[in-house]
């Protein structure tokens, strides 16, 4: 159905019929799935191709994505010192709310203590489990992590699809293209028409998003059952609980202190929110947010290389996950870690934690990472939660996101990129329904 692109004569968007929208839609593929899954367990893990599926057409889409994003948005700006000063409060702030993310779960687990009691033996775990992920494990040195993020060829960036590559070559591409001033013109018109085809693209790909989300649940309650989350479940409802102290108090107290309110934050974005949700990845969600920040008032420039960097620098879901699987797997094989090696192994979370971004099943990616070079916590130990991982990996994710779509209106505003307006009028009118509309016309 095609909506009338002139909209009526007040300004506002058509409204679309509720079940025409896709975080409802999306909702209801979560709840089926979930029912499927339960009912027909066997089926229901059949279904993993759909999730999968819907996955990989995203990541697919990604790397040109955020390439145009950045390249047009920096191009825009004109100014490197105004890119430096981005890039460093960025990672001033990236790296403040990992610090954040790690405190909660310490705390969490320290009160809580999901472990305790359990007397695990260290010789009765299956070290095959942790060995199957040691090898996707990203380098844990800051030399050989700095090296990673350089490609080894400029098309290689983008047939790897990881963030951190594309994104340097789109700040060299975009330096590029103003020091060559006139000359490249024609390639900054070029790149901007292609990335109006690939959000057109991708605006066909999100039509899927019910199916991809419906496949997703319905193959981890039809692996893992809902049962399965009786027997560690003081382990989810703890890291839940850590997640959501986070969210609340961290970026809740950070949003108030620049002027927002986190809960419309949350609102504004619940569809990108949803589909993060039904998948247990973030990456559906990045092209979308990218155009809602820009609805909100946030200029491309600073709002395109924030968030995209954040998907690599502000896992703060991951850090969290860290910090509190770690203290749970000393907790259940009665290992007793002194302050001094608990802060030893904060330290090396902060790097750990940016380390696998990427890596499918990151969170759980990183812990090993960590774990392979802490002598006194077991790596035989992450056997202990490949069977819950997943109901934790929702959470993960949803907390990175929420973060950084904070974290983007934060520096949008710390450098004047926001119109502040803008931002309040959007954001109060709780408007999913007429954003749906306006990507609708777009698309259509």
């Amino acid at each position: 159905m095609r909506v009338d692109a002139s909209g009526p004569s007040d300004g506002t968007a058509t409204r679309k019929p509720f079940y025409r929208l896709l975080y409802v839609q999306v909702l209801v593929g979560v709840v089926l799935g979930i029912a499927v899954g339960h009912v027909w367990p066997d089926f229901g893990a059949a279904l993993k191709p759909l999730g999968d599926g819907f996955v990989k057409l995203v990541k697919m889409m990604i790397a040109p994505i955020v390439f145009c994003t950045i390249v047009s948005g920096i191009s825009s700006l004109h100014d490197n010192r105004e890119i430096a000063r981005t890039l460093i409060k960025s990672m001033v702030l990236f790296y403040g709310l990992t610090v954040a993310a790690l405190l909660a779960g310490l705390v969490a687990v320290s009160v809580l203590e999901p472990g305790a009691g359990m007397h695990v033996a260290v010789s009765s775990l299956d070290p095959s489990v942790a060995a199957r992920y040691t090898k996707q494990a990203s380098p844990v040195g800051f030399a050989d992590f700095m090296l990673h993020i350089i490609p080894h060829s400029f098309i290689g960036a983008f047939a790897e699809g990881e963030v951190l590559p594309v994104l340097l070559i789109s700040i060299l591409v975009a330096f590029g293209i103003n020091r060559a001033g006139n000359a490249g013109a024609p390639l900054m018109k070029g790149i901007d028409s292609f990335s109006h085809a690939l959000f057109a693209s991708f605006g066909f790909i999100m039509k899927l998003a019910p199916l991809g989300a419906f496949g997703a649940m319905a193959f981890t309650i039809g692996r893992y059952g809902i049962r399965s989350m009786g027997s560690l479940g003081l382990l989810i409802l703890t890291f839940y609980v850590a997640c959501g102290a986070f969210v609340v108090l961290v970026l809740g107290a950070l949003a108030r202190i620049n002027g927002f309110s986190l809960w419309k934050t949350i609102r504004y974005f619940r569809e990108e929110l949803l589909i993060v949700l039904g998948t247990s990845s973030s990456e559906p969600a990045l092209p979308g947010a990218l155009r809602k920040l820009e609805r909100l008032g946030c200029q491309k420039g600073v709002s395109g290389l924030v968030l995209p960097l954040g998907y690599s620098f502000n896992l703060d879901g991951s850090a969290i996950y860290l910090t509190l699987a770690s203290l749970f797997i000393a907790q259940a094989c009665d290992v007793h870690l002194s302050w001094g090696q608990i802060a030893a192994m904060l330290g090396l979370m902060l790097l750990t934690s940016k380390g696998a971004a990427g890596v499918t099943g990151s969170g759980f990616v990183a812990l090993v990472a960590t774990l392979t070079v802490m002598p006194d916590l077991p790596v035989a130990g992450v056997a202990l939660l490949i069977g819950i991982d997943r109901f934790m990996s929702e959470a993960r994710a949803l907390t990175s996101m929420i973060s950084n779509c904070v974290a983007s209106i934060v520096v949008s505003l710390w450098e004047n990129a926001c119109d502040r307006s803008t931002l309040t009028r959007e954001l109060d009118q709780n408007g999913a329904a007429a954003v749906s509309c306006v990507e609708t016309r777009q698309f259509a």
